[in-house]
């Protein structure tokens, strides 16, 4: 009797765990893209204030791999983007409130102040390192998957 009942706590702490992993696939500082070309997680701070969405990543002088800045918008509209006092070259990643890539613009150069716009509804915008979405594959059509996201409408929904 003792066996199965540390059998029986063994197994639900492996539900639990497993519990756990699952519900973290989905948090608001990771964002998965997936496509043709396979799946990408990247680990984000959210800029989702005007201060924020201002600041973006000014003044950095590196960015982790697999990291990024998810600007988030109150509504789908025309965004524009420059790279003053930007220090790093960035991939801007342009996402409709379906959740899904709808443009590119790649390898930004630092500290540009030429303004780079992202088309018309305009929900996100996720930038990465310079160069990454091309290494990676990622194209327009690419969906994306955060929770930050609107659910009921998202190509990818969090499980």
């Amino acid at each position: 009797m003792k066996v199965f009942h540390s059998f029986c706590a063994s197994l639900v702490l492996v539900v639990f765990f497993a519990a756990q992993a699952v519900g973290a696939q989905c948090a608001d500082t990771i964002v998965k893209l997936r496509g043709d070309w396979g799946v990408v997680t990247f680990r984000v701070e959210v800029a989702d204030t005007q201060a924020s969405r201002s600041r973006g990543l000014m003044h950095r002088e590196h960015l982790a791999a697999q990291s990024g800045m998810l600007f988030l918008y109150p509504a789908p509209q025309r965004v524009g983007f420059w790279m003053r006092n930007t220090l790093i070259s960035l991939d801007m990643i342009f996402i409709n409130k379906a959740g899904r890539v709808s443009m590119i613009h790649h390898r930004a150069e630092p500290l540009d102040e030429t303004l780079i716009y992202g088309g018309e509804d305009i929900l996100s915008v996720l930038e990465i390192n310079g160069g990454l979405a091309n290494e990676l594959g990622i194209t327009s059509g690419s969906e994306v998957q955060s929770p930050l996201l609107p659910q009921k409408s998202a190509a990818w929904a969090c499980p």
